[in-house]
């Protein structure tokens, strides 16, 4: 199965909590269907990537990145890759290398949610397919060249760092992980 053909599938499982979710589930999949490069960082209408908020729910902290270009705390997360073979594979693949911490195992139940936001030409649009991953105990993060900073921030110290984006992903992970 192509990378494109499991974005399809994940996609098309998606149940987001709400109608803007279901919204944004249409959305990318009405762009697979348009652009089979829509995965890729070289189709200017945009592109799928992949992210995911690492926890550290023993704690109740979450590990952010201030993203080099940027300038924001961000979950970790990027482009799609010709070796990924999966959107789970991707985002595991971006955390693992954005925070330095091996053995990051993702919460079941496939995403936690979608964001589509612009970014500069000449892209136009990042169609951000969102997990969640938890670290294990006593894990030690290692700041890439993609970051300025890593940090682990307290639940309720995220909404003062970082934009609304990452608090709904806070919030969808620990529903998630209040169900679970």
């Amino acid at each position: 199965m192509s990378l494109h053909d499991d974005a399809v599938s994940v996609l098309s499982g998606y149940a987001g909590a709400d109608a803007q979710q279901a919204a944004l589930r249409k959305t990318y999949l009405d762009h697979l269907a348009a652009h089979p490069d829509g995965m890729w960082k070289a189709c200017g209408a945009g592109h799928l990537t992949a992210s995911a908020l690492v926890i550290d729910p023993e704690r109740g902290r979450v590990l952010l990145t201030l993203h080099r270009k940027l300038r924001m705390w961000l979950q970790m997360g990027g482009h799609c890759e010709p070796q990924d073979t999966s959107l789970t594979a991707a985002a595991l693949r971006e955390a693992t290398e954005e925070s330095g911490i091996a053995g990051l195992t993702l919460l079941p139940g496939g995403p936690v949610r979608l964001d589509r936001h612009p970014i500069p030409s000449p892209c136009h649009w990042h169609l951000d397919v969102q997990y969640a991953a938890t670290a294990s105990a006593g894990a030690v993060e290692q700041i890439s060249e993609e970051s300025l900073d890593l940090r682990w921030f307290p639940y309720d110290e995220v909404a003062g760092v970082a934009d609304s984006s990452v608090v709904l992903l806070l919030e969808g992970t620990r529903a998630r992980l209040d169900r679970g």
